[in-house]
């Protein structure tokens, strides 16, 4: 069976793009969609409790970042407020950057000198949930008009994604200002900007391990690793992100469990084991690919095409297929 849409016949489909499928990613991706293991409740409530930083761990693809959308959505906390570490990254972009260039280059433009740094401030995810916890009028010094469509007197989850790509001296830097919910801005008079008491932004880090954070910043955080799931557990999270998609077929998901598991103890190792999100992907795209097939992984061809999306580097493209291959063997017994 030909895939509808790409088929490289050298001669151009007009309008084709209206064929292409919608991406389903955000379906499965839906927060509310999301299955935490009780490890992780437990570890999500005692943060809550002592308003401490959630410090998640486990492999890429394990849920870490999808987490902290479930618990703004089913907390009633709105959008998550991201912050993506980079390994440039100083204490003060997590709560605003401020455009040095732009201002200067305004002061040389001939027009009136900027005397005010506000304009060209911008918050960023934790400073701009601290102001989110304050009266309009509270913080007016600090804001723009354009910070008047943010909800005022809110709470709101902040997520400080791979922390552990920042310099080492990144995590330090931020001790106190995520503990006590502040931030200064020398740029307007290094006042200090605290979030209401009351209403203290949730904290939730994620790291995926590859390099070790300092004791005094673990010592402040509330840490939880998320484990691999079990293959029982992996059809909970299959069934409870795809839903419709694998419901109705004619072993499906055992197939596609069963090749994964084998996929990841490969004889002699694969570089990267493939991760729960690439085997949600995996099930979608070859369900999406074949469309006729209630189960596509009886088709050897459609195992060939799908492999893309769970081997991901050229030395485990052999290896994985000598895998298929046996699995495939057996199966057939």
């Amino acid at each position: 069976m030909k895939i509808p849409f790409y088929t490289n016949s050298g001669a151009q489909r007009k309008d084709a793009y209206k064929d292409l499928p919608a991406p389903r990613r955000s379906e499965w991706d839906a927060p509310d969609k999301y299955l935490a293991d009780p490890g992780l409740v437990d570890a999500a409530n005692v943060a809550l409790v002592l308003g401490q930083p959630l410090l998640l761990t486990g492999e890429a693809g394990a849920g870490k970042t999808q987490f902290a959308s479930n618990l703004a959505w089913e907390l009633d906390l709105g959008e998550v407020l991201k912050f993506e570490t980079k390994s440039t990254s100083v204490a003060r972009d997590l709560f605003y950057t401020y455009d040095a260039i732009k201002r200067f280059q305004d002061s040389q433009a001939g027009g009136p000198k900027p005397e005010n740094a506000l304009p060209y401030i911008d918050y960023q995810a934790l400073g701009r949930a601290i102001l989110r916890t304050r009266a309009r009028g509270e913080i007016q010094a600090y804001v723009t008009d354009e910070f008047k469509d943010e909800p005022e007197k809110a709470r709101s989850v902040v997520l400080i994604d791979e922390i552990d790509k920042a310099p080492r001296d990144f995590p330090n830097d931020i001790l106190n200002e995520i503990e006590q919910a502040y931030f200064r801005i020398p740029e307007i008079g290094n006042q200090k900007v605290a979030a209401n008491t009351q209403l203290p932004p949730v904290v939730v880090i994620t790291s995926n391990s590859e390099k070790d954070l300092p004791d005094a910043f673990l010592r402040r955080c509330i840490y939880y690793h998320i484990p691999f799931p079990n293959p029982e557990r992996m059809r909970q999270i299959v069934e409870n992100r795809l839903g419709a998609y694998v419901t109705g077929t004619d072993g499906f998901v055992d197939d596609a469990l069963s090749l994964f598991y084998t996929l990841r103890a490969a004889q002699g190792g694969l570089r990267k084991n493939p991760s729960t999100a690439e085997m949600l992907g995996w099930m979608l795209a070859l369900k999406e690919m074949a469309p006729g097939h209630k189960n596509p992984l009886a088709d050897p061809e459609m195992i060939e095409r799908g492999l893309s999306t769970l081997i991901k580097n050229t030395a485990d493209q052999e290896k994985a297929r000598k895998e298929v291959e046996r699995w495939r063997v057996q199966r057939a017994k």
